[in-house]
């Protein structure tokens, strides 16, 4: 019988990260959408999501043994955001082989950054639970080393304000706004408590230091952690 274009785009994906699945429901699953079937990637996703960020968080860890956390979670959260990943999937052709619904069909979901981000997290997690975790972090590694090895990390040493107004932006939300809630003694001997309300969000930040810019950091790196967390729960 004559395989699909789906089948042969399934075929010509599992050559390109060279991996055979065993069990072929595994790879369907990654690549089935909601609108397409209730046994979705979803859950794959789930799983797929917290292998990226350990393996890609190992990588950043590994290439970069003098930067503080403060300088590898922006590199980590650029390698793993959404439209990374749905470049990755494109370059890797996910969309050809993705199961979708007739109304994402014709709406183009076969190249929504956010179906191919999501099936790509999912076929990592298909491939660990048809092998093991090692064999998903190897095709992941091979998949990211390229990228690792083009980071700026002159990029990385931006303020945490900056990453935090950058990260906010390409989600299109709404920028942080600062303020000075409590201010105690004068000159060297100052103390500032500060906030950072991410509106629309409904979370803010505080921390108290001995000047204005530092509270600032310090609030919007409590941000970043959080909204890197929040944006993958988002998906």
């Amino acid at each position: 019988m004559k395989s699909t274009p789906r089948q042969v785009a399934q075929q010509k994906l599992q050559q390109e990260i060279n991996f055979l699945f065993k069990n072929p429901n595994l790879i369907q699953q990654a690549l089935t959408h909601r609108s397409y079937s209730s046994q979705n990637y979803e859950r794959l996703e789930f799983i797929g999501d917290s292998i990226l960020n350990y393996v890609v968080a190992k990588m950043l860890y590994e290439a970069f043994p003098k930067l503080p956390e403060g300088r590898l979670s922006p590199l980590r959260a650029q390698l793993v955001k959404e439209a990374t990943l749905a470049d990755i999937a494109r370059q890797l052709h996910i969309g050809d082989a993705l199961f979708l619904g007739v109304g994402e069909l014709k709406s183009g979901g076969h190249d929504r950054a956010s179906i191919l981000a999501d099936a790509l997290e999912a076929l990592f997690a298909a491939i660990s639970l048809d092998s093991d975790f090692a064999t998903s972090e190897k095709i992941i590694r091979k998949i990211f080393s390229q990228k690792i090895k083009e980071l700026d990390t002159s990029q990385s040493a931006k303020d945490a304000k900056t990453s935090l107004q950058e990260l906010l932006q390409g989600q299109k939300l709404t920028l942080p706004k600062y303020r000075i809630d409590k201010q105690t003694g004068e000159g060297n001997d100052a103390i500032f408590d500060v906030s950072c309300d991410l509106g629309e969000l409904g979370k803010i930040f505080y921390a108290q230091a001995s000047s204005r810019r530092t509270a600032e950091q310090e609030c919007a790196k409590q941000a970043i952690v959080w909204l890197e967390k929040y944006l993958k729960k988002g998906k």
